[in-house]
């Protein structure tokens, strides 16, 4: 290994091969961390994620070195989101996503594509992070519940036992800090869930609605059908149309 090495550094030596500087690299991350939209889609503007000098060789194959490189931005920029306060979970989880939906691509350009969509979408949940107003531990704590506990029935009593507080006490401090009731936070956060899952997942509708715990699937249907305004069903056709558009983009690249 050590003689591999040796000559791997050697040959990059020769071919005057450099990588790019931590300040540089570190820059663009803290851009997503801190919420820089306009930074980070600038970047993806300059298609600095496939152009940039000092973009490491990691594999002899062109696809499989992109592949490499979009793995290594998704690891990064969710570490850095989370030190920026994302829940844990959530930056885990928007990680595999991507990382998921990139090793279905067959082309370079559809990485850096989707390596675009997935900087943006990250900057732009930072940003909405930042921007929202602070909010006391028991209440950062019922957030961060909710979220871990989304296909669950979750109960008002749980969730005031989680923060160590009365029930009366949670309910009111956290409709005076997030403008709105728990019950319809979750009721928003599961609508958010089953539309993802309806665009992007094969799941029946009964399915989803006993994923995300909802009484029954009528019951989930009538709640969908008044905040969404479509039917779950026309949701789906509504947005299958709009992948199998994007595929068809995708396959004359």
């Amino acid at each position: 290994m050590d003689k591999e090495w040796m000559m791997e550094n050697f040959r990059q030596r020769e071919i005057m091969q450099s990588h790019r500087s931590l300040e540089d690299e570190f820059s663009f991350y803290e851009a997503v961390k801190k919420g820089d939209v306009s930074r980070v889609q600038k970047n993806c503007d300059d298609d600095e994620f496939s152009t940039a000098v000092g973009m490491n060789e990691l594999s002899a194959d062109a696809l499989q070195n992109t592949r490499y490189h979009f793995i290594i931005t998704a690891a990064m920029v969710s570490r850095f989101c989370i030190e920026g306060g994302m829940e844990l979970e959530q930056a885990y989880g928007l990680s595999d996503y991507y990382i998921k939906k990139m090793d279905k691509c067959k082309k370079c350009a559809d990485i850096v594509k989707l390596h675009h969509v997935m900087v943006l979408d990250f900057t732009e949940k930072m940003k909405a992070l930042i921007e929202r107003p602070s909010v006391s531990k028991a209440v950062r704590m019922t957030i961060d519940y909710i979220y871990l506990h989304l296909h669950s029935r979750i109960k008002l009593e749980e969730l005031a036992e989680n923060a160590k507080v009365s029930t009366g006490h949670l309910s009111k401090l956290f409709k005076k800090e997030m403008q709105i009731s728990i019950s319809d936070y979750i009721c928003m956060l599961k609508l958010e869930s089953a539309q993802d899952l309806l665009k992007y997942s094969d799941m029946s509708l009964v399915e989803i609605a006993n994923y995300l715990a909802f009484a029954s699937q009528s019951y989930f249907v009538h709640v969908f059908h008044s905040k969404i305004g479509l039917t779950p069903r026309q949701y789906r056709e509504k947005f299958s149309k709009s992948n199998q558009s994007y595929i068809w983009q995708s396959e004359q690249l």
